[in-house]
């Protein structure tokens, strides 16, 4: 097995992780068409879902995701470990800043998003496969592939439109400090530029959850 440094893994995790960003944007922008933002939402929804499960490209990106999202959560949980154990005692006095509030919990916040995850493999990607059954309710499952009577069934049971609103508040939390922190592991340090990268890191961080949010919110009030 090749011996990696930390900054090696950090690089690395850096990569994988602005690529996990990047695939939110676009997993935000085909789910927004839920909403009924448009006339025809429903079936430009159904058209991208169509697209992204039978384009040969998407699968083998979708593979691509797969894999960097193992690396960048093996990494993170191999640096802080390495942290954990090189500094055994916590200092009697540790900063306050808003990072050093959130870096502190990235371990948690990531423990919890792979959590996320895992409830919606279940719910959406292992239905596709035909591991479980696609969720029911209010709006009859016209296949395995109509991800959107699943996830209106989903968004309009209280309970687990809470929990998902919840956890992507959560993810908010891990996004404030893993975009800015992305961006100085691969060394763009500079006194002109860090501070857009943070103040872009602080929107994308509040935007985006915001963004998957309203998807419940719009199903728990109309």
């Amino acid at each position: 097995m090749i011996k990696q440094s930390s900054l090696t893994k950090k690089f690395i995790m850096a990569f994988a992780g602005i690529f996990l960003v990047l695939f939110l944007l676009v997993h935000l922008g085909i789910n927004l068409f839920i909403l009924p933002i448009t006339v025809n939402h429903q079936e430009i929804f159904g058209q991208a879902v169509q697209f992204m499960t039978s384009n040969p490209l998407v699968k083998v990106i979708e593979i691509v995701l797969f894999l960097t999202f193992l690396i960048h959560m093996v990494y993170g949980i191999i640096l802080q470990i390495q942290n954990w154990i090189a500094r055994p005692k916590r200092y009697r006095r540790e900063g306050w800043s808003q990072t050093s509030f959130f870096s502190k919990f990235m371990i948690h916040t990531g423990i919890i998003i792979l959590i996320f995850l895992v409830i919606h493999f279940i719910n959406f990607y292992f239905v596709k496969l035909g591991w479980t059954a696609p969720p029911t309710g209010q709006a009859p499952v016209l296949g395995d592939h109509d991800f959107y009577h699943m996830a209106v069934n989903l968004f309009s049971n209280t309970t687990y439109a809470v929990i998902y609103i919840v956890l992507l508040i959560l993810l908010g939390f891990h996004l404030s400090h893993a975009f800015q922190s992305a961006f100085q592991s691969l060394g763009l340090n500079h006194s002109k530029y860090t501070p857009i990268i943070r103040w872009l890191g602080y929107a994308y961080s509040v935007i985006v959850p915001l963004g998957f949010i309203c998807i419940p919110l719009y199903f728990l009030i109309f």
